[in-house]
């Protein structure tokens, strides 16, 4: 249903965000709701559409307000059939770890439209609407691609945020995944040490490139099937794409993977989970151990693995 009504004007002085500015116009939308509405593109600033809920607005900007899509409701939610269940390995007052699954961009702009994990967390946590520098991915310290399944750490406070980003910086946050790839990896166990950046003339795609960020990525054998290999990566460095760049570059590319791979076990998606998540709590100490088994459709695809030949 449409908001109504849908334009408001900034009066003389107003310089302020755009979430802000909309929650203190319209008090029946909470502040959350209101960056759900920005995010959907539901959001119009002088005519154009901007999906940052930090976008400032000055005296005389028209802002209106009308929901894009069938999925948006009246209080700037998703309906509750548009999002599928957010999983939950552990969580306490000052963070989550959650279990992503497949298909599912972190946060909008990511990977294409359709709901985010940002979107399942402000629906059931949303306290953590203002958590972090980056209103578009509140709480979010790590990510993970759209098609890559499993395990990420979220901040439920600002304080947290930070040292939970510290975690991440500092190479203290262990994140292991569990990768399906082509050929017989060998030797049994290492680490490629392989600089990755941007591809020259292909933005959303990577490469090994002298150019690029120092890149480090352990490996391990986990057993070896007719034509693949079961292989657990361990991220020394977070670069985008990072195992997919690099086990495609040592000659093994990843099962499934659209971008660096080739297609195989009826996968549409690269088959890679983050299986293993392990960090020391940022307030008491304790160490943190999260794993996620194989989703479905990864394990279907390995069962399928055992017996290609």
């Amino acid at each position: 249903m449409p908001l109504d009504p849908p334009g408001l004007v900034a009066g003389p002085g107003e310089a302020r965000r755009l979430d802000t500015f909309i929650a203190a116009s319209r008090p029946d939308l909470s502040r959350a709701a209101v960056q759900r509405l920005i995010r959907s593109g539901a959001v119009r600033v002088n005519g154009g559409t901007t999906l940052k809920p930090a976008t400032q607005v000055a005296e005389g900007d028209r802002i209106e307000v009308t929901p894009a899509g069938a999925t948006v409701t009246g209080t700037g939610l998703p309906a509750a059939s548009a999002l599928p269940a957010l999983v939950i390995s552990c969580e306490d007052d000052w963070l989550m770890v959650v279990d992503k699954p497949a298909g599912i961009s972190v946060h909008a702009g990511a990977g294409g439209g359709g709901p985010t994990l940002v979107d399942m967390l402000l629906a059931e946590r949303p306290q953590i609407a203002d958590v972090g520098p980056d209103s578009a991915r509140p709480g979010i310290v790590h990510r993970l691609d759209k098609g890559t399944s499993g395990l990420l750490a979220v901040a439920k406070s600002p304080e947290a945020y930070d040292r939970l980003a510290a975690a991440v910086r500092g190479r203290t946050l262990l994140r292991r995944y569990t990768a399906l790839v082509w050929g017989k990896v060998t030797p049994e166990g290492g680490i490629i040490d392989a600089p990755v950046g941007r591809r020259p003339g292909r933005r959303q795609r990577q490469a090994i490139t002298m150019t690029g960020r120092p890149s480090r990525t352990g490996y391990r054998v986990l057993r070896y099937l007719p034509t693949t290999t079961l292989v657990l990566c361990t991220l020394q460095t977070g670069r985008m794409h990072q195992i997919r760049v690099h086990m495609a570059g040592a000659g093994f590319p990843v099962v499934g993977d659209p971008t660096y791979g080739r297609p195989g076990l009826g996968l549409d998606r690269q088959f890679l989970h983050a299986s293993y998540l392990a960090f020391d709590h940022p307030f008491t100490g304790e160490r943190v151990e999260a794993e996620s088994q194989l989703p479905a459709d990864l394990q279907r695809a390995l069962d399928a693995a055992e017996g290609d030949r």
